[in-house]
């Protein structure tokens, strides 16, 4: 079965699937399947027959709203995102022949979403970094030194500004609750500053809950290699947390 004789449906009815950054919450999508399911439904489409497409499109179905959870989480921009869960479904799809089980099926779908994202914003930032040498006395160097001194234009495209504008514009609320919404927003922008590896990785672990041993067959590198990175990980998000906190003194040039 081709890609294109399969209707995958990537754009989602909302914009964010976290129920803050970005918009509202996805609406329900269909559960998660057990690994058993997977493993049935796998089989039944590697049989072919009348029954393949129906186990593909629940497959496919029950993965899409992960995959775009993650696209989101990681591009932070709504059209961009529809995009590469696009891609990544037609990956998974195509790949589905020379699954060989060694991971479970959910770990290996993440492994080829991620890349998907990573790939997607490697080239970005090449794109980024020679339009910046092009302008006359321009630097990269000079534009992403500082994390602390991004917007949230630059750091979490439009989703950071327009959350922003949401908080100014609605009715006033509880200190409290206001409170958490601008420390969801400074986390998310930090997140948004972080290189992409590290990213990743905080993505994987504390927004999707994947343990240490999917995260090692997802970025496939050993254990012992996942949690010095996850460390150094959470380090540098703490880090460029408190240089975004308000009264925080930015480091000089």
């Amino acid at each position: 079965m081709t890609a294109g004789a399969f209707p995958i449906h990537h754009k989602p009815t909302q914009p964010a699937p976290d129920g803050g950054q970005g918009g509202a919450s996805l609406q329900a999508g269909p559960p998660r399947i057990t690994p058993l399911r997977e493993l049935q439904l796998l089989e039944s489409y590697r049989r072919g027959g009348q029954q393949a497409h129906q186990a593909l499109s629940e497959l496919l179905v029950a993965y899409q709203r992960r995959i775009y959870s993650i696209c989101y989480r990681m591009i932070r921009n709504v059209d961009e995102a529809s995009d590469l869960t696009q891609d990544a479904l037609v990956k998974v799809l195509e790949g589905l022949e020379s699954y060989d089980g060694r991971s479970k099926l959910s770990t290996w779908v993440i492994r080829v979403t991620m890349n998907c994202c990573l790939s997607h914003l490697r080239k970005a930032k090449v794109r980024e970094h020679d339009s910046l040498e092009a302008l006359p006395g321009g630097s990269a160097s000079a534009r992403t030194a500082n994390p602390a001194e991004w917007g949230p234009s630059h750091a979490g495209g439009s989703a950071g500004s327009s959350h922003k504008s949401h908080l100014r514009g609605r009715e006033p609320q509880p200190a409290e609750s206001v409170q958490q919404s601008q420390t969801r927003a400074m986390v998310t922008q930090a997140l948004d500053s972080l290189d992409v590896d590290t990213r990743a990785i905080l993505v994987l672990r504390d927004l999707q809950d994947l343990d240490y041993q999917q995260l090692a067959e997802v970025l496939e590198v050993p254990v012992g290699t996942v949690k010095s990175r996850l460390f150094r990980a959470r380090a540098a998000l703490r880090e460029t947390v408190e240089k975004l906190e308000p009264g925080s003194e930015a480091p000089n040039r």
